[in-house]
């Protein structure tokens, strides 16, 4: 079997802020905006799973202006689908039916004071993925209906010969609440990267010394490690 780890979510480069950790431990799964206005659903009229607006988490000085932001809500985690029509993601066309896709985000405390840090947001247990190219018209709409790419016909028009998509099968979940993963650290030039913490290197591997998973491609688990890491990504709730 093979494990991926993959950034996903709203950030300070892709949304202008961190997803919300709450005091308690659970967190809200923010999605990043959706530049082509494609989408009706927007920051301001969509509901989180706490029954808050998204632009609730948004500060007051940016309020008005995100209020109308369409978002892109991907990977979503109703009927759980990913897709991506990227060249970085399209090694994820590899995953096979039992593969694991982990995916983590930033989160900043909202209600108490906790500085941002990368977690384990949740994973897919893999049922299908390949490129769109792949799945009949009729197989799209069935696995894949509810996904950002392929609910807009233009969209999928447009991405479809390189669009990657991963559907995720029984097992596979939003956590209740995230684990964290990333310990702060600095590149070369003094500036600050989230690394994979020590005990995350334990569990994950340390991908031949790239540990910086900041803005990254998706980080294939090296074999040695696999068991591993899926006995602890399934471990949790």
């Amino acid at each position: 079997m093979q494990v991926v780890l993959l950034r996903v979510g709203i950030d300070t480069g892709c949304g202008g802020i961190h997803g919300a950790l709450f005091k308690d431990g659970s967190f809200e799964y923010i999605p990043i905006p959706d530049n082509s206005g494609v989408d009706k659903r927007t920051y301001g009229n969509t509901k989180g799973r706490y029954g808050r607006f998204l632009i609730d988490y948004f500060p007051n000085s940016r309020s008005e202006r995100i209020f109308t932001q369409a978002i892109h809500y991907d990977p979503e985690f109703k009927t759980y689908t990913y897709g991506d029509p990227t060249t970085p993601k399209t090694s994820l066309r590899r995953l096979v039916e039992g593969d694991l896709l982990v995916f983590y985000a930033g989160l900043k405390g909202w209600d108490f004071e906790c500085k941002p840090a990368l977690y384990i947001i949740g994973y897919f247990e893999v049922a299908r993925a390949g490129v769109a190219t792949r799945f009949a018209n009729s197989e799209l709409r069935r696995l894949f209906g509810n996904n950002f790419h392929v609910m807009h016909p233009n969209v999928l028009a447009d991405q479809r010969d390189r669009l990657v998509l991963v559907k995720g099968g029984a097992g596979s979940k939003l956590l209740q609440k995230p684990v964290r993963i990333s310990w702060p650290g600095k590149n070369s030039n003094g500036c600050r990267l989230h690394h994979l913490s020590k005990p995350m290197r334990g569990i994950f591997g340390n991908f031949d010394g790239h540990t910086s998973i900041e803005r990254s491609p998706p980080r294939w688990v090296f074999p040695e490690f696999t068991a591993r890491a899926a006995k602890f990504v399934r471990s949790l709730k």
